[in-house]
């Protein structure tokens, strides 16, 4: 297994250069000059101009800066946005409330969505059935800040179950109704993904043979179909982490949390491409390493897969 380990971790050193490549080159193709932004409408001297532009790499060709901030990131260091604060510093803090958001939200789909799975699946063409389909297809449907602010308005301010807004009440009260809004949508193909599989593994040729052991209905469902059918569930709950992790911009603005996705979009604004970039790198890696975790889980789901 060591050896697939390091195997994997080979080949993904081209996919992280290829992928942080991609977007250093996006961030830095931006229209405007970061250093001209900092004064806004007044102008600056041309010698402090050439100064920050020279401090900064901005007049090296596109591969020389990468290959400098490459360089850097071997040494642990993320680099300076243009006001010469340490990137890694800003991202400090705010890498707390983004990896709790995306906890709560991830284990919220990985549990309600394989219980609604399982049950939808076990009464296949039944009232619950249809509930769990009808109920999945309309989070789908919704957008994420509709129903963000449809529950802050609901359970935040009309009921008052949650907080919100901010994280004044710590983990996991003020992360509960954000995790649950950004996880619905995972929470949906979670459930959908469960009850296809485990329809489908329920008519399986090892089940019926199960059956005819006299096995029980709990230790038929639980140890056997149930097991294979979590596959292709822990494939997308390991690619979703990673989503959860980047995409939770528009669920850290309606609750006015401090995380990764609104420094990013502030970063954005401002033209300050060393902060987008470097959190973007973090997130591929950590994206990258989530995906390992997941192929060597395979074997724990499934005994027939070896490592080879």
């Amino acid at each position: 297994m060591w050896r697939y380990v390091l195997r994997r971790l080979l080949q993904a050193i081209p996919v992280f250069i290829g992928t942080t490549l991609l977007i250093y080159a996006m961030v830095f193709a931006l229209p405007g000059d970061p250093i001209q932004a900092l004064a806004g409408d007044k102008p600056i001297p041309a010698n402090v101009l050439a100064t920050l532009r020279d401090r900064y790499n901005l007049n090296d060709p596109l591969l020389i800066q990468y290959a400098k901030y490459m360089w850097g990131l071997l040494q642990g260091n993320l680099g300076e946005n243009y006001d010469g604060q340490n990137v890694a510093d800003m991202l400090g803090g705010r890498w707390t409330v983004t990896a709790q958001l995306a906890l709560t939200a991830w284990i919220f789909e990985l549990v309600v969505g394989i219980v609604l799975g399982v049950w939808a699946g076990l009464r296949r063409g039944k009232v619950a059935d249809t509930l769990v389909l009808g109920g999945t297809t309309l989070l789908i449907a919704v957008p994420v800040f509709v129903l963000g602010y449809t529950a802050q308005i609901l359970f935040g301010l009309h009921w008052k179950i949650f907080p919100t807004a901010g994280t004044d009440d710590g983990w996991p009260m003020s992360y509960l109704l954000p995790g649950m809004v950004l996880g619905s949508l995972g929470l949906s193909y979670v459930a959908r993904l469960t009850r296809t599989s485990l329809a489908e593994n329920l008519r399986a040729d090892y089940v019926r043979t199960a059956n005819a052991k006299g096995l029980s209905r709990v230790r038929v469902v639980g140890r056997h179909a149930l097991r294979n059918s979590l596959i292709p569930v822990v494939t997308y709950l390991g690619v979703d982490f990673g989503n959860l992790m980047g995409g939770a911009i528009v669920t850290e603005g309606i609750f006015n949390l401090p995380g990764i996705g609104q420094q990013v979009f502030q970063s954005i604004q401002l033209k300050e491409g060393p902060v987008v970039v470097g959190a973007v790198t973090v997130l591929v890696l950590i994206f990258l390493l989530v995906n390992l975790v997941v192929d060597l889980l395979y074997g724990l789901l499934d005994p027939r897969i070896r490592y080879e």
